[in-house]
């Protein structure tokens, strides 16, 4: 788009671009005009074709009978033509007469003949020198004049009374044509109320309120909207139940996990030390922790997961807790140390939950670390408050993620193979974790390249304590 475009689109008024703006979203709108421009449509082909044949059945049969009945008239008015019965044949009839001639000059109307059936040349007055509306087919004569014996011009034409009925029938017709539309647009509206709820349910179900169902108008006759909404709620609930379903094997199968793995993590720790048997031993206690590790996820995954994620918001100094989950991460990261952690020196405590937001800031610098490269810069932690928003952002230095996953990253055990695998440590929960934290919070979570490494932002509220 050029810069005039850009300036004209610009200079245009709020209305109209109102206007643009509801004919692209509404349906309804569409509609009506689609109507609207269909009446106007017929309505012009219907004028026309009647046009066309009046004047086929004026060429073949109303044309003859003018002439002869403006003979009729001009032989009653006589000659030389008296006004008494000039005046006789206006007061009978709707049309406009004017005489003119050696002896006698008179009109009935002081303008004359009213539009379209004024006829003669020019006279200095208005109404009379406009251009006759029927000729002979040879041009010249003219149907509504006359001339007596005498000398004497007759000029025929329809009186300014009847044209003036004309702007009455235009603006009914306007208002018929109008209240039609409007007519149509309350009839549309009717039509296309349930698009309203369905979309309502649909952006429910999105949010994983499967509670109330689309409500299904005319449940005795449904419509094909109403069929379109008894099958979304149908696949509403079929939805719901495989998500229940889902939800309850994973709590269940974590809830019977954790009983055994803390056996076998017991039964490590009794297991003597020294000798042949330490390797062994402190593998087998790091892979049982990874799996209770596995099972935590989970199980927080689904209380996040749910719709009554409960949170135990205090007073949390973010820079803070920011330190104690870098110092935490120290013994199993070496660049852990080397974390440069940003925060504004007046960011006020914040109400939060601690233990969660604590889950957030270590799974995002745990990610970080494990995908610095050797040699490269160590991650960073930026808190900026901004808008009345609180933007938190973890970036690495490592080769980043392919722009075809990024949009999957956050997704439950999703893994790209080209960066993050398995042998690099996690199962593709850490990322959902920090999204579901940052939901529960009323915030969001976003995710882009950084040219080298991948930023991590999370957007938050600001709620101060």
């Amino acid at each position: 788009m050029s810069h005039a475009d850009r300036h004209a689109r610009a200079s245009r008024p709020a209305w109209h671009r109102r206007a643009r703006q509801a004919v692209r979203r509404s349906l309804r709108v569409r509609l009506v005009l689609v109507f609207l421009v269909l009446a106007l449509g017929l309505a012009v082909t219907f004028i026309a074709g009647v046009q066309q044949s009046v004047a086929v059945a004026w060429r073949e049969a109303a044309r003859p009978l003018l002439i002869d009945y403006v003979d009729h008239l001009a032989r009653e008015v006589g000659s030389p033509p008296s006004v008494a019965r000039a005046q006789a044949i206006t007061a009978r009839l709707p049309i406009a007469l004017r005489i003119s001639g050696p002896a006698v000059n008179w009109a009935s109307e002081p303008d004359g003949p009213g539009p379209g059936g004024s006829v003669g040349t020019d006279t200095g007055r208005p109404g009379w020198g406009q251009e006759p509306g029927w000729r002979r087919a040879d041009g010249h004569e003219r149907l509504l004049v006359r001339t007596t014996a005498d000398g004497h011009r007759l000029e025929f034409g329809l009186s300014a009374q009847t044209w003036q009925q004309r702007p009455r029938i235009a603006w009914a017709t306007l208002g018929a044509l109008l209240l039609l539309t409007a007519l149509a647009w309350l009839y549309v509206r009717h039509l296309l109320r349930p698009l309203d709820d369905i979309r309502a349910g649909a952006q429910r179900f999105g949010a994983g309120r499967f509670d109330v169902p689309i409500p299904v108008r005319r449940a005795g006759r449904p419509d094909e909207l109403g069929q379109l909404a008894a099958t979304i709620n149908t696949m509403g609930g079929d939805i719901h139940q495989m998500l229940e379903a889902k939800r309850a094997l994973l709590l269940a199968m974590s809830h019977e996990l954790r009983s055994p793995l803390t056996r076998a993590r017991l039964n490590a720790e009794l297991l003597p030390e020294g000798g042949d048997g330490q390797a062994p031993r402190q593998a087998l206690l790091r892979d049982l922790g990874e799996m209770a590790r596995l099972i935590a996820d989970l199980l927080e995954s689904e209380r996040l997961a749910g719709r009554h994620a409960a949170l135990q918001r205090e007073p949390v100094d973010l820079a803070e807790l920011a330190r104690e989950v870098v110092a935490e991460l120290a013994p199993r990261h070496a660049g852990a140390a080397g974390v440069r952690i940003s925060t504004p020196a007046d960011l006020p405590p914040l109400l939060l939950d601690r233990a969660r937001m604590r889950l957030l800031l270590r799974n995002l610098l745990d990610n970080a670390l494990r995908h610095s490269e050797p040699g490269a810069p160590a991650p960073e932690l930026h808190l900026r408050a901004a808008g009345g928003q609180l933007e938190l952002e973890v970036r690495d230095h490592g080769p980043g993620v392919a722009a075809e996953h990024l949009a999957q990253l956050a997704q439950p055990f999703y893994r790209p193979d080209s960066a993050r695998q398995r042998s690099t440590g996690g199962v593709g929960l850490g990322l959902y974790l920090c999204r579901l934290v940052a939901e529960a919070h009323g915030g969001r979570l976003e995710l882009g390249n950084a040219a080298p490494g991948l930023a991590v932002r999370v957007v938050l509220p600001m709620t101060a304590a």
